[in-house]
This record gives C-alpha cells, sequence and structure tokens, in this order.
C-alpha cells in the first residue's frame, strides 16, 4: 500500500517491513523477457497511452522489452493515490516512486535472494497468436536460473507444464481434495481468505500441505488466521501486519454468546426503566382505574362523593323551599331519621 504494485520499491519495503517472500504476477513479452504485470494490458499501472496512444488497448505481452521497459509505472500511483497513502510518504519516497519502470522478473529475484526470502509467482501464459506461446516456461525457468536465487524458493502456481518445471515446489490458487493435490504434485495453497474455512486448513495442514492466505490487510483477520495455525499470509500492508507481535484479543464462542445476551438484557431492562420513569402518573392513573371514566361520570362522581353534610343542608334548603312556595294547613311528615331530616307533604304536591 506504500507503493505502486510489482516494482522494486514496492518489493523493498515488503521486506524492509518484515516480508519473507514476495509475490509477484508475470507476464513474457514478445521476445521471451518474464515482466511483473498483473493486468491484461498497460493501461492502468504505466503511461502507454502517453508512449504508444494508439497500442493502449493492447495486450501488454505483445510490447518487446524495450517498450516495456520505457514505461514510467510510478507517476499513477502518485495520482491515483488508491490506498490513501500517498500524503504520509516524504518527497524523497515520492520522487523515487515517480522515477519507477516495469520490473522485470530477474531484478525481483535477485531482490529476493539477496533478502534470502523466497518469490511466489503467478504467471500469464501468453495468447496462442504470442510467439513465445510454447516456450514460456523455458524463459520463466532461464530467468531463475539467471537470477541465481535457489529454485527452492521459487514457487510455481500455473496448472500448465507442470510437469516440466518438476525441481520448483508447486502451488495452486484454488482449492481442491487431496486426491487433486497428490496427483499434480502441489505442496502448498494459496487461498482467499474468504474461501479458507478453519476445517480446510487443518486438513490440509494434517497432510503436510502449507496454506498461504491472501488479502489479508487487517489486524483482527490476521489474528484469527494465526491462531488458525495457517503457515502463512499473503498482505498489501506488511507494515500494519509487523505491529501485531502476538494474535489479539479474541473470545471463546461461549463467551461471546454470554457478553451478547447479558447486553441484550441489560439494554431492555434499562429501556423499560426509562420508559416507566417517563411515564409514571401516566401509567399511575391507568392502573387506578380511572380510564373507564368519562368526564361527565368523573363530575357525577364528586358530586357524589361529596359528605353527608354538604348533601343534608342542600336537601334541607330544597324543602324550605317547597314549604315557602305555599303549603297547604293539612300537612303530613314523613320522617327520615336514618337520613336526618323530614319531608313534608300535601295533597297537592304529592308525595
Amino acid at each position: 500500500m506504500l507503493a505502486p504494485e510489482n516494482t522494486i520499491v514496492s518489493f523493498n519495503r515488503a521486506l524492509q517491513n518484515g516480508a519473507s517472500s514476495l509475490e509477484a504476477d508475470v507476464t513474457i513479452s514478445v521476445d521471451g523477457v518474464p515482466f511483473l504485470m498483473r493486468d491484461r494490458t498497460l493501461r492502468r499501472t504505466t503511461d502507454v497511452g502517453k508512449v504508444f496512444p494508439a497500442r493502449q488497448f493492447e495486450d501488454a505481452s505483445l510490447f518487446n522489452w524495450t517498450e516495456i521497459h520505457s514505461l514510467n509505472a510510478g507517476q499513477w500511483f502518485l495520482k491515483s493515490d488508491p490506498y490513501w497513502t500517498v500524503e504520509t510518504l516524504t518527497a524523497r519516497d515520492r520522487l523515487r516512486i515517480g522515477n519507477q519502470t516495469v520490473c522485470s522478473l530477474v531484478d525481483m529475484l535477485r531482490l529476493a535472494a539477496r533478502a534470502n526470502g523466497s518469490a511466489l509467482l503467478d504467471i500469464r501464459r501468453p495468447p496462442p497468436e504470442h510467439p513465445r506461446h510454447r516456450s514460456w516456461f523455458m524463459d520463466t525457468l532461464w530467468a531463475v536460473q539467471k537470477a541465481g536465487i535457489s529454485p527452492k524458493r521459487v514457487t510455481w502456481t500455473p496448472d500448465t507444464d507442470r510437469g516440466r518445471v518438476r525441481g520448483l515446489p508447486q502451488s495452486a490458487n484454488e482449492k481442491l481434495s487431496l486426491e487433486e493435490i497428490r496427483q499434480r504434485g502441489i505442496t502448498s495453497l494459496t487461498l482467499h481468505y474468504s474461501k479458507a474455512s478453519h476445517t480446510d486448513i487443518q486438513e490440509y495442514l494434517a497432510h503436510n500441505v502449507s496454506v498461504t492466505v491472501s488479502a489479508v490487510n487487517a489486524p483482527w483477520l490476521y489474528s484469527v488466521l494465526w491462531c488458525s495455525g495457517v503457515s502463512s499470509v499473503s498482505s498489501d500492508a506488511p507494515q500494519v501486519l509487523r505491529k501485531v507481535p502476538y494474535p489479539i484479543w479474541l473470545m471463546s464462542r461461549s463467551a461471546y454468546r454470554f457478553i451478547w445476551l447479558t447486553s441484550d438484557l441489560v439494554s431492555i431492562a434499562l429501556v423499560i426503566g426509562i420508559f416507566c420513569f417517563q411515564n409514571y402518573h401516566m401509567i399511575r392513573w391507568k392502573m387506578s382505574g380511572m380510564q373507564n371514566y368519562n368526564p361527565e361520570q368523573i363530575v357525577l362522581n364528586a358530586v357524589a362523593n361529596r359528605t353527608n353534610r354538604d348533601l343534608n343542608v342542600m336537601k334541607e334548603k330544597l324543602i324550605f323551599s317547597e314549604l315557602n312556595n305555599g303549603l297547604s294547613s293539612t300537612e303530613d311528615i314523613s320522617l327520615f331519621p336514618e337520613n336526618g331530616y323530614a319531608i313534608y307533604s300535601h295533597g297537592g304536591l304529592g308525595d
């Protein structure tokens, strides 16, 4: 992430940050020189559109080495800043990156040999119309021999022509059965982390097949794979992983479930408690049963709940009001001692 891919400066940075092996994407030029290029064309990572505008969409393998080596392979990184790391670079680093050219396989292998490291080669076979279509593996072996690196430190990944490169360790970039691994003479696998389960890793390791997991740039993923027992990881960020001297703290499944359930229960209790606190008076009013009354009933109930003394006074006023309105001399008196008042009646008023 600190330099353009497949360049000498990027490999130097990787070795400085503790990488023990270098991984490269190899293409064969039209004149038989293996060079490092991931894409089918040169457009993304070089200035081929400026130097050879009419050929910018051609296959990269159809250029000769002189043409390829004349291209700039660093300016695109400074302009696009794919990993947002350009601002962290010094002026000297930027100048060096801006002057990078396409790297040959020989130069990369020499660098790995000087650092006592190894290399993993992902080689793209030239198309059928290419003049090196049948001899591309010989060009690759010639580069390994010229670089002076031990063949045992160079891992071969292409499935084609494995029988002709028996002197190199064999690898594959796909998940294979143990039977297929034995038939092809493969000793290691390079798998993307999304395709490498813990069970698969343990099974491969039990049968002496080393596993390298690729695209590992985060410390947590590095830690998980470390605990899974993988042989190595492939990363774009060795400067990040070197700061992880041991696996970061991880929980067991039972501990995680316990914490997760406890957190949920505490959260639910807090929500209920806050709700009850904010709605205390409303809840109390509803629990008292007053929600069954309408406003008219509340008024009537208020009147009905007045004291007996107030009711007696009101009734006495009503009785004497009737008397003042002209009761006859033949009056009947009905006593209601239990209520504490008397009712006067005569024939004109009724009971």
